[in-house]
């Protein structure tokens, strides 16, 4: 396996080696040109890619026979020439051996990297399952399975090229996957190339010349508005857990993890409010407690006053729950199943669990609330995302724009008639 690299200037390596900066210059030109590759983009001067213990091993080898001269004045002396001469000698006899195991080590590396993508990917999933969550893993291990390794799997990772890339893409394409999903799958592929280019010296990411499909946004987005909302939510009145769920989605914004994990010790019905600090999913027949999406998204948000009484009765009305039980004790299964017996017995239209919460942002910016309230209140990172993402206008929201530019020309040509 590949140690953690670093780069190395020629002054750096001139220090390092003990030998003159144009040596080392040389040196990392030639040794950057067998293998191919450009000068960083952050550097100006040439650098070598050089592994940390490969370092440390130049240094000690240099270590063992280093001989430094100052800046003194040339002397006639017969002992001095000697001294010197052997200087030089030793010097070569260093800079060799260095390049030598830089010659060694680069040609074991690139034998080393000779492996399927397959086999890469067990190395990829054991290096980043640290770093993840658990359901965002699964979610990595579903798209790779299934729409990548088919293809992949049994070539040489070394040998994929973009044209290699972009049969794989044609073949996405015909399968009428929507954009955003097949941008999503995209993604994987080519985060697993990053990481190959980065951690592993592959050569180049053949992704990004074959280039991107898919969209990262979708073009239009889909959400109730109050009216539809309130169609939807009356067929699933005879379920009280029903309709308190879906009432806090459509009035609060949060996730739906973020409101499955919701316990009475969130809710401060003095105060109205809504503490946001967990989120849950149901794994492998296990229930699952994890921190929030992001930093950002631990929060704590008001509701309204209907909000806090509908909540409050509904508390009241559970039986042997205690402060810190979930008080919606069932899955999303469950509410996908809830939201197609509302759609059909209301005629709305159907959307996604997760559109609710574009439904609640759309509300927000239909009653003119400033943009970094809506992004603290969803528990976004960066006011961006709130602005890129659900910045939809409801459907008269054209209607009124034109009606006040109409009314602004019509003022101005009475203006100017009197």
């Amino acid at each position: 396996m590949v140690n953690q690299c670093i780069y190395i200037t020629a002054s750096e390596l001139a220090s390092i080696m003990g030998v003159s900066n144009s040596r080392a210059y040389k040196l990392i030109r030639k040794m950057n040109s067998e293998l191919k590759k450009p000068r960083p983009e952050n550097r100006r001067r040439a650098a070598l890619l050089v592994p940390r213990k490969m370092l440390v091993r130049i240094l000690s080898r240099c270590k063992r026979r280093h001989c430094r001269w100052g800046a003194c004045k040339k002397r006639k002396s017969k002992v001095r020439q000697e001294k010197r001469r052997k200087a030089v000698k030793c010097e070569v006899d260093k800079t060799q051996s260095a390049e030598e195991l830089l010659r060694e080590f680069l040609s074991e590396q690139k034998a080393d990297f000779d492996i399927t993508f397959s086999d890469f990917i067990e190395m990829y999933f054991k290096s980043i399952s640290p770093r993840l969550r658990e359901n965002t893993l699964r979610t990595k291990h579903y798209i790779v399975d299934l729409k990548i390794l088919p293809y992949f799997g049994a070539k040489k990772i070394n040998e994929i090229t973009p044209a290699n890339i972009i049969d794989w893409e044609n073949e996405m394409l015909s399968k009428g996957y929507s954009q955003t999903y097949m941008k999503s799958v995209y993604n994987q592929l080519n985060a697993i190339f990053n990481y190959a280019v980065r951690y592993y010296d592959l050569r180049a990411n053949p992704c990004a010349k074959a280039g991107a499909i898919g969209k990262s946004k979708a073009e239009e987005m889909n959400f109730w508005t109050k009216d539809e909302f309130e169609r939807f939510v009356e067929c699933i009145a005879d379920k009280p857990m029903s309709y308190a769920a879906f009432y806090i989605l459509f009035w609060t914004g949060l996730r739906i993890g973020e409101l499955l994990a919701l316990t009475p010790a969130d809710i401060n019905f003095d105060k109205k409010t809504l503490a946001v600090n967990k989120s849950y999913q149901r794994l492998d027949n296990r229930d699952v407690i994890t921190p929030p999406k992001t930093p950002k998204s631990k929060r704590v948000i008001s509701i309204p006053d209907f909000l806090c009484e509908l909540l409050k009765a509904y508390c009241g009305s559970l039986q042997n729950v205690g402060k810190n039980d979930r008080i919606f004790p069932f899955t999303k299964y469950y509410l996908h199943y809830e939201m197609r017996r509302g759609c059909k017995k209301s005629g709305v239209k159907r959307i996604r669990l997760h559109d609710i919460r574009h439904s609640h942002c759309a509300l927000l910016y239909e009653l003119g609330i400033p943009p970094l309230e809506i992004a603290e209140r969803l528990g976004h990172e960066r006011v961006e995302t709130t602005m890129q993402v659900y910045a939809h206008l409801y459907p008269n929201k054209q209607e009124k724009l034109s009606a006040k530019l109409e009314e602004f020309m019509k003022n101005e040509n009475e203006e100017k008639g009197a």
